[in-house]
């Protein structure tokens, strides 16, 4: 009994012993997913950093951060993606210029608050935010790195969400909603993009997107330190460089603020879920693409530079420049203009030395004036003055006060255009838009504004002539159609009035009834053959050389003559047309009467009223018509 009870306490422990066993393995198992799963957190804190194989999430799931290898490269960077887009796109990398060649990398707070790149066991940071904080701040335990859903990495304190530092004020290549472009002069800030090495090098690349500091901001393209293309100054609407961008305003809400210290160039979404990039590519494009959800791709919306003409300084100064001027060459001089040097100009069709004043031309107080320009993107504004609260007719009187001032526009264009912009000196990276583009006015000497002058009333005068013209060609052209139709009219309303001819009738028979009388009936070939026994011998009234007469009697029990045309009788068609118009025009009541016609196939009749006191015959064969007169 004993024995027995020992055995079931054994057993009984034992199976306790496993159970635990099996729920200590089950704890072991679950910390481990944990401590590994890759969307437990959007937030780094100092007890929890992100290893090489670990992502944050942004709450969204729009958004990841963490460790990644571009293209064909074996290097290992940390970067910003579309979570849930394939292929994956990178919209930021923190380490772009010092990547690290293994697994080993971690992001972590350090003790001073800064987030930081550390590679093994090594002390000093690959990669920092590098921010200074106050002692208050330094406590390490109340900072912490937050993966927005808007792709903005923040580094801030747990209990406020104003930002310490944030990967938005430190783009790379791509352009994000609420990103900026422009400077804080207060900071000595720059927001720019810059383009990757290659698609392998997340690296810097050659092509820099950024706001130009020198006179009125305007934006460029850097190949290296050289200007690629411009994108320009704004104009209260759009970026001159950048007409498309009036079609994006349907999508997108841009933003540009410019003050003494601050210019900053932004955009968001109408709609949250469209997204969007603007990417500035190491192949010198800047470049904006929407995500296809449908196509489970990347379509581009717009590019820049679009040819050769948006390229910076193409035509060189003092020149306008023509990408639709396909037969001649694209870059042309501005009136009063003449190239600089001219056998690269005519014989190498080199355009980029530009145009020079030409010589003995007196453009101050002698009589100067200003012709306009239509239709381009305004020059460079490195040597631009904006003149606030003026309209047009004023600037223009302010301009030529300056004998140094070669031109002016409109700075605003919004509800009919504000403000002046005033250029002194060169005009450079002028060129001719057919959409979007500006009025420029140009001082010329006394000489080219008569002659543009002259120009323009011989265009208003052949103008007008060519107006005339065109209106005197016009009513010509409308008198023949009304008369045209006032023809086919009285025809349609003609023939309507002509009984319809038989349907088995050939296309002579048809032309030949429309063209006789309209008051004339017609018998069909068969209502004949009817009347006179198919023209038998005993209803036989005559013949001569024009065939045989009959006698006969309709359905209706009117007794007629038919005058069949003999085959052989050599009266064509025309003539037997003759003949029955000439019989209803001598229609009378002492002659006898025409009744109607026939034509159906080859056969051609007359239907004559048949005469009871004496044969048809007697009249047309027997005696002259001066012995009946008698």
């Amino acid at each position: 009994m004993d024995s027995a009870k020992n055995l079931l306490y054994l057993s009984t422990v034992e199976n306790h012993k496993n159970k635990l066993l099996v729920l200590d393995y089950s704890l072991i198992l679950l910390c481990l997913t944990l401590s590994f799963c890759p969307c437990s957190s959007d937030t780094i804190t100092i007890h929890k950093p992100i290893r090489d194989g670990e992502l944050l999430i942004s709450k969204s799931k729009t958004f990841a951060l963490g460790f990644f290898t571009p293209g064909k490269s074996t290097s290992r960077y940390v970067g910003i993606w579309y979570h849930d887009l394939q292929p994956q796109t990178v919209v930021w990398v923190a380490n772009r210029d010092a990547p690290i060649n293994d697994t080993s990398g971690i992001l972590s707070i350090d003790p001073n608050g800064n987030l930081e790149l550390h590679h093994k066991l090594s002390t000093i940071p690959i990669w920092s935010t590098n921010v200074s904080l106050t002692q208050s701040q330094r406590n390490n335990t109340n900072v912490i790195a937050q993966l927005l859903d808007i792709g903005n990495l923040v580094l801030r304190l747990n209990d406020t969400e104003t930002a310490i530092w944030e990967s938005l004020d430190h783009p790379t290549d791509t352009m994000l909603p609420y990103i900026k472009l422009g400077f804080d002069r207060k900071i000595n800030q720059s927001w720019f993009l810059q383009s990757w090495k290659t698609d392998d090098d997340p690296g810097k690349g050659a092509f820099t997107v950024k706001f130009s500091t020198i006179g009125k901001p305007q934006l460029f393209m850097y190949n290296r330190d050289v200007r690629f293309w411009r994108g320009g100054h704004w104009n209260g609407e759009i970026l001159v460089g950048l007409p498309n961008m009036k079609r994006d305003m349907a999508v997108r809400n841009v933003s540009f603020v410019e003050d003494d210290n601050y210019v900053a160039l932004s955009y968001n979404m109408f709609n949250k879920y469209v997204i969007t990039r603007v990417v500035v590519q190491q192949s010198g494009f800047f470049q904006t693409f929407t995500w296809d959800s449908q196509k489970s791709q990347w379509s581009r919306y717009w590019s820049e530079p679009t040819d050769q003409c948006a390229n910076y300084g193409t035509c060189g100064s003092n020149s306008n420049c023509d990408p639709l001027n396909f037969e001649n060459f694209k870059c042309t001089c501005l009136l009063g203009f003449e190239p600089k040097f001219p056998r690269d100009w005519y014989e190498s069709r080199d355009g980029s030395g530009g145009c020079v004043r030409k010589k003995g031309a007196s453009v101050c107080g002698n009589g100067e004036g200003f012709i306009k320009v239509v239709s381009v993107k305004v020059p460079e504004t490195s040597t631009a003055v904006a003149i606030d609260g003026l309209n047009l007719d004023e600037c223009e009187k302010e301009c030529l006060r300056n004998c140094s001032c070669t031109a002016y526009a409109v700075a605003d264009v919004k509800n009919g255009g504000s403000g002046c912009l005033a250029w002194h000196g060169d005009l450079m990276d002028i060129q001719k838009l057919s959409d979007q583009g500006q009025d420029l006015f140009l001082r010329v000497a006394k000489v080219e504004l008569a002659s543009a002058n002259y120009d323009k009333k011989s265009k208003g005068v052949l103008g007008k002539k060519r107006l005339a013209a065109i209106l005197v060609a016009s009513i010509v052209a409308i008198v023949i159609l009304l008369f045209c139709v006032n023809y086919m009219w009285k025809k349609k309303r003609k023939d309507k009035m002509m009984p319809q001819p038989n349907q088995d009738s050939s296309g002579e028979e048809n032309d030949t009834q429309s063209n006789t009388h309209p008051n004339l009936p017609f018998f069909s070939f068969k209502t004949i053959m009817t009347a006179t026994r198919n023209c038998g011998h005993e209803n036989k009234l005559g013949q001569g050389g024009f065939g045989s007469v009959y006698k006969g009697c309709l359905v209706s029990g009117q007794e007629i003559a038919v005058k069949r045309l003999s085959r052989d009788s050599g009266q064509g068609k025309e003539e037997f047309k003759n003949e029955i118009k000439l019989l209803v025009k001598l229609q009378h009541r002492n002659l006898v009467r025409l009744l109607g016609c026939c034509f159906e196939k080859e056969e051609r009749m007359l239907v004559y009223e048949y005469l009871p006191n004496k044969s048809l015959d007697f009249f047309i064969f027997g005696m002259s018509l001066c012995d009946s007169l008698a």
